[in-house]
């Protein structure tokens, strides 16, 4: 088989097929070392499938950092809650090239043949350049030039019985085999902060400022990584002063005292560099012999880490129901395969996304009062701790991430933000407030959701078959309405616990 992108998912997923024995070709465009500003944390759900594919050891010897839990700051306030203790799991935070190159290593080690190529096409079955329907039977490359500034080299082919494209964010194949629909809603811009105790050492932490969040974490023994989350990053750019400027005057005052000076360290040495996020929805594959996975196949906003526990958690499960076959050479036994893994994959990753998703649109101030409601509703939710932070930090960690309790917990938040809003004395204004704080709740989660597919997430094993969709009153059509009554049936019933304690800060 051919794995098409040597990053995270790519080498993984070679690595473990190599161990199967199954040989294993790989192709990059550029095999150096990898210098990213995202890719640098891992959740412990993350650090447990690295561990179920045998590759646990590479977290060692790159002075990664454990991560046991999360602190949230807004407005002078914070407090910290901790990854679930039985689970005896931690996070790990690094730098992104570093690990990178250990997988590299671990999948070589295992058999897997790394190669540098440029992957211009896909290939059918008899060789010919790929056209949509027919069955893909591996890839044309392009050789690297011989030396800085030569000419391309030429074109290869490479034959495969099973392609698997894992070549990132910019992925060149994906938009053949699927019609992506990926969205672009802001710009991390990451600084390194040097020697810089963090106010709640081993966790990683969300400074909630106006307008969009900082997030901190240490990615070796003196570093720390700082992300900005910062809209119309472009437009910034081009501005008066500058993107600099910007960091300097509006987010550097916004951050913990403690901060502030190790923060205006980083903007001097003047290494400032960004990423834009993205966010995309999975869109199965249906073509015989090939497979999008990692950030080619799914993105969400990476505000939770959660990208590389869904990596590992489909390189997992995928390895584990191909296992069965003794070869990829029959196109219809691969086919129920690779299909019965996006319906398995679902629940899974659709809660890591559509947390990661929902939890940046509330952690964002829009000036809307509904909007800061709901963030105020959720910093104290948590800081309530106990039950009302164990099953957030459950699904964040990857440990639990269950449709049901993510929906479940976002609904109590809303509740508890109307209960904070009406008591002690509701009035007319606060009615309207009220209203529109469910109403933008459900603006929230419902277009995630929907994204995601209500049924594939809540009732996998319902999931109707593409080709009779249409047909008549479909599932995908009543789920919505039953699942959010069954889970406001739910916050309700246990919101009798949380009423007392509402209200408080307007």
């Amino acid at each position: 088989m051919v794995v098409v992108g040597a990053g995270i998912a790519g080498c993984s997923v070679a690595a473990r097929l190599a161990q199967e024995g199954r040989r294993v070709l790989v192709l990059e465009r550029d095999v150096r070392p990898q210098d990213r500003i995202v890719g640098e944390l891992l959740q412990p759900g993350g650090y447990q499938k690295l561990q179920a594919l045998g590759l646990g050891g590479c977290v060692e010897g790159i002075d990664a950092q454990p991560i046991c839990g999360y602190a949230i700051f807004r407005d002078g306030e914070d407090f910290s809650v901790k990854y679930p203790a039985s689970e005896g799991l931690t996070g790990h935070s690094f730098h992104h090239g570093r690990f990178l190159q250990r997988l590299r290593w671990a999948a070589h080690r295992a058999g897997a043949v790394l190669r540098e190529r440029s992957v211009v096409g896909l290939l059918d079955a008899e060789g010919r350049p790929w056209k949509k329907g027919a069955t893909v039977g591996g890839v044309r490359c392009r050789r690297p030039g011989r030396g800085e500034g030569s000419e391309p080299g030429e074109i290869e082919t490479v034959a495969a019985p099973l392609t698997l494209v894992c070549d990132g964010m910019d992925s060149q194949l994906r938009g053949r085999m699927v019609t992506p629909d990926i969205n672009s809603p802001s710009t991390f811009v990451g600084l390194i902060l040097r020697n810089c105790p963090l106010p709640h050492p081993n966790h990683g932490h969300v400074v909630l400022i106006d307008p969009s969040p900082v997030l901190l974490y240490p990615i070796s023994s003196n570093s720390v990584r700082c992300l900005v989350d910062v809209k119309g990053a472009a437009a910034l750019t081009a501005s008066k002063g500058g993107l600099e400027a910007h960091l300097r005057l509006h987010v550097c005052p916004q951050l913990p005292e403690s901060l502030r000076g190790p923060f205006l360290d980083a903007l001097k040495q003047g290494r400032i560099r960004s990423m834009t996020n993205k966010m995309m929805p999975a869109e199965p594959v249906r073509h015989a012999g090939a497979l999008l996975l990692g950030d080619s196949f799914n993105m969400r906003h990476p505000l939770t880490g959660g990208g590389m526990t869904v990596a590992l958690h489909d390189t997992k499960l995928l390895c584990d129901m191909l296992k069965p076959l003794v070869d990829f050479h029959d196109p219809v036994l691969t086919s129920q395969k690779t299909q019965a893994f996006h319906t398995a994959r679902k629940p899974w990753a659709g809660t890591i996304n559509t947390l990661a998703n929902a939890l940046y649109a509330v952690f964002c101030r829009t000036g809307q009062k509904w909007q800061d409601a709901m963030q105020i509703a959720c910093f104290d939710y948590l800081k309530k701790g106990g039950w009302y932070a164990a099953g957030p930090i459950s699904l964040l960690s990857g440990l639990n991430p269950s449709p049901f309790v993510l929906v479940m917990h976002f609904f109590m938040v809303a509740l508890y933000g109307v209960g904070r809003v009406l008591l002690p004395l509701p009035t007319p204004g606060a009615f309207v407030l009220a209203l529109q704080l469910l109403w933008g709740a459900l603006g929230i989660i419902v277009p995630i959701v929907r994204g995601e597919g209500f049924v594939r997430v809540f009732l996998p094993f319902l999931a109707p078959d593409p080709k009779l969709r249409g047909q008549g009153l479909s599932l995908e059509a009543l789920a919505p309405a039953g699942v959010l009554l069954a889970v406001l049936g739910a916050a309700a019933f246990k919101y009798a616990d949380l009423l007392p304690a509402a209200g408080g800060r307007a």
